[in-house]
């Protein structure tokens, strides 16, 4: 039977915040659905944005700006996932994802994952030394440029969230109400499906 349109999660928050661990996560749990998870990180533009730091005056490459992010192309895979006859779940993972309506509009639950600033921190300077970052570098950026973009553009996009899901410590209870109404509504959308076809072939 051909599938209908397939649940689509959005998945925002800050820099460090725990969204690829939540995205990973459901993917983990939904074995059996097919799911196709699309991360924003994969949607960066070639030529990267260069941006002042508002106090210090230095230049950095801007990541944390929406102008960073080829949207309209993560629509359009978003799009084709949705439409391809086979994915049943998409989940939408990135800082910027709730930010642009045309995007939250596709978007049937939409998740922000909350965590403090300091914490983050520290995920993100950890993250950056394996990948050979030097530690001053790194806490310059985030202090001189990626917290404020976040306040801007990523911290703003929360309230358009439909739940918000504990990035801290112990996200056990929101990841299991998650997981619960994603399979309550992929049961209900396949009731819906077979009822569909089964009128259709009287």
């Amino acid at each position: 039977m051909q599938q209908g349109k397939p649940i689509i999660i959005g998945i925002g928050g800050g820099s460090g915040s725990g969204k690829t661990t939540l995205c990973a996560r459901l993917e983990t749990e939904l074995e059996g659905y097919r799911v196709k998870s699309i991360h924003a990180d994969k949607y960066y533009f070639r030529t990267r944005m260069k941006t002042t730091a508002p106090f210090t005056g230095k230049t950095y490459d801007d990541f944390n700006h929406p102008d960073s992010l080829d949207f309209p192309k993560m629509l359009e895979d978003l799009l084709r996932a949705a439409n391809d006859g086979e994915t049943e779940i998409v989940i939408v993972e990135g800082i910027l994802v709730l930010h642009h309506a045309y995007l939250r509009e596709w978007m049937d639950v939409k998740l922000y994952v909350e965590c403090p600033a300091d914490e983050r921190l520290l995920r993100r300077t950890a993250r950056f030394l394996q990948k050979g970052y030097a530690y001053e570098d790194i806490v310059n950026e985030y202090l001189e440029l990626v917290r404020y973009r976040h306040d801007e553009f990523v911290e703003p996009t929360k309230w358009h969230a439909d739940l918000f899901v504990n990035g801290s410590q112990g996200p056990e209870t929101g990841v299991k109400i998650v997981l619960e109404w994603i399979r309550q509504a992929a049961r209900s959308r396949k009731s819906f499906e077979t009822v569909r076809d089964f009128n259709g072939k009287r």
